[in-house]
């Protein structure tokens, strides 16, 4: 519920032009978005006296659009980690929750043997884009995608490595 709630948080932000994440409400990301992930297993959350302020998926599934890009750095599958939806709640904005659930991210990477990191955000995304250069992540590359429905989407893709 707490993760839907995010969501919405974050589609009212938008709709009211505070934020641009270019997510739609009732496209993407859902309550089914979220309740995917969980019984998958790739939801995880950061909690904070007792309630959720973030969430993301995180896994090694890489989008089909990820083959139009050039990797700077050619990893197989398995060494790959993906993060995916990172959501934090617009009212516990700008007290580092976005860079600590990235530090999380790589922390299991590597606990994982998973040395390459890939994300992506919407072109537009200029707070988050932002956030992934500061922690030491590259921007190699934006490809057109469909995205849950929504056309024209501009994926900025960005890797590091934690060798």
């Amino acid at each position: 519920d707490r993760i839907e709630e995010i969501y919405n948080e974050i589609h009212t932000e938008e709709e009211a032009g505070r934020v641009f994440v270019n997510w739609k409400r009732g496209i993407y990301p859902t309550r089914y978005t979220a309740k995917e992930a969980i019984c998958v297993g790739d939801m995880f959350v950061e909690v904070v006296d007792g309630v959720v302020v973030a969430s993301a998926r995180i896994n090694k599934i890489q989008v089909e659009e990820y083959k139009n890009i050039n990797w700077e750095y050619k990893a197989s599958d398995e060494e790959i980690m993906v993060i995916h939806t990172l959501a934090v709640s617009p009212q516990m904005s700008k007290k580092g929750y976005g860079s600590k659930f990235v530090d999380f991210y790589e922390k299991l990477a590597k606990e994982n043997n998973c040395n390459y990191l890939r994300l992506d955000t919407w072109e537009n995304n200029l707070i988050a884009r932002s956030l992934y250069r500061k922690l030491g992540y590259k921007e190699v590359g934006i490809v057109c995608a469909e995205f849950n429905g929504i056309k024209g989407f501009r994926l900025v893709c960005l890797e590091k490595s934690l060798k």
